[in-house]
């Protein structure tokens, strides 16, 4: 993807973050595991040179893995990025969600064509929002037309701009504020006529979880996926402000252009991405995670070609959505699925063939630069 399809698939703030940082490059870190990845290793090492602080990456193929860091993950001690560190995935998590949700419905305690409002009744309305015409599949291949609660222009300068950050990074906020932003404002198309990616949906997918099982959607990831693959450094934070260890420090320029002065914004409240990108994990598992996915451990036939049915995106012919899961054509024509996701400091891209023997995570700790769709490239198409 390029920069303005990533930003857009990402959605994960509310400012433009665009140009590369200009600065010297970092020194890179020596690659563990098996040899023969020059190609993705020097795309990584690109990344910093424009002007990431660090990198970490993961590949998987057939029964053996490497990894590869370049760059730094503290600012201040110089510190390298580990291979093993935990990141926030941002939207990576609306793949895990609408995993649990596919599993409802093969469970048959739903169905993706089930309206909204027939489990949250009443709860999208206003200016033009109504739940009785938007179904559950419509929410996760972002075609519902549910407005996006972070596109707020109120929202982005509390959350994603410098002085509204550190005065309200540890906000409580509900998924009952955000949903009340979104329906502050008009849809932004008929449900079913576009497609448009907006964080409200995963957050009313988190809550048909909940309704449906009388348990917090976490929870539902957590007891579905996390344990059963042994995830061990994925997990849904909730309230948690920190990163668990090994991490390294997050960075972002809390403003609308990619120069200036880079704030340390490691820890924060995530409760305000909550089921659209609050989840932590780390290369190792999300690798694991999307291999499980598409070889079929996680979601009967049925449901996979259900969540592998995709819908264009005008303006990213390369790219298509399908329910939680993004369909990419690299430039070599090799099919990859996965999603890319950000937060706050946080950019991380994870990939994965169709047949989900050979997939591909990475981590970027800043959030200003830096095109992962190289490095994909790199590692699917290159020598």
């Amino acid at each position: 993807m390029n920069t303005g399809v990533r930003t857009t698939l990402m959605a994960a703030t509310a400012v433009a973050l665009s140009a590369a940082l200009a600065g010297p490059a970092l020194a890179a870190a020596p690659a563990r595991g098996t040899t023969g990845h020059d190609t993705t290793r020097q795309a990584v090492e690109a990344l910093v040179k424009e002007g990431v602080p660090g990198v970490t990456l993961t590949a998987r193929e057939g029964h053996g893995s490497w990894s590869t860091t370049a760059g730094v993950g503290n600012l201040r001690t110089k510190a390298p990025r580990s291979a093993v560190d935990r990141y926030r995935v941002g939207s990576i998590t609306k793949t895990f969600v609408s995993t649990v949700l596919l599993q409802l419905e093969a469970e048959e305690r739903l169905s993706l064509d089930d309206t909204v409002d027939k489990w949250l009744p009443g709860k999208v309305r206003g200016h033009g929002h109504d739940g009785r015409a938007i179904t559950l599949r419509m929410l996760l291949n972002h075609t519902s037309g549910v407005f996006n609660y972070t596109a707020d222009e109120d929202f982005g300068r509390t959350y994603f701009l410098k002085d509204g950050f550190f005065k309200h990074r540890y906000d409580r906020t509900s998924p009952a504020d955000l949903l009340a932003i979104a329906m502050s404002h008009k849809p932004d198309f008929a449900p079913g006529t576009s497609w448009n990616y907006s964080n409200t949906n995963y957050l009313l997918a988190a809550l048909v979880i909940e309704k449906v099982t009388g348990r917090p959607y976490g929870a539902e990831i957590r007891d579905r996926i996390i344990e059963p693959l042994h995830l061990s450094a994925t997990s849904v934070p909730g309230t948690r402000v920190t990163v668990p260890r090994p991490s390294s420090r997050a960075y972002s320029k809390l403003a609308e252009t990619a120069t200036g002065p880079t704030y340390d914004v490691t820890t924060l409240n995530p409760a305000i991405a909550y089921g659209s990108g609050e989840m932590i994990s780390d290369s190792a598992d999300l690798d694991r995670f999307y291999s499980a996915l598409l070889r079929g451990r996680l979601l009967p036939p049925h449901q996979l070609k259900e969540m592998k049915t995709t819908v264009p995106i005008e303006g990213a012919p390369n790219v298509r959505y399908g329910l939680g899961l993004i369909d990419r054509t690299l430039s070599c024509g090799v099919h990859v699925w996965g999603h890319d996701g950000g937060i706050h400091g946080s950019s991380s891209d994870a990939a994965t063939s169709a047949d989900g023997r050979h997939s591909v995570a990475l981590n970027l700790n800043g959030d200003w630069t830096g095109d992962t769709t190289t490095v994909l490239d790199a590692e699917f198409c290159g020598s």
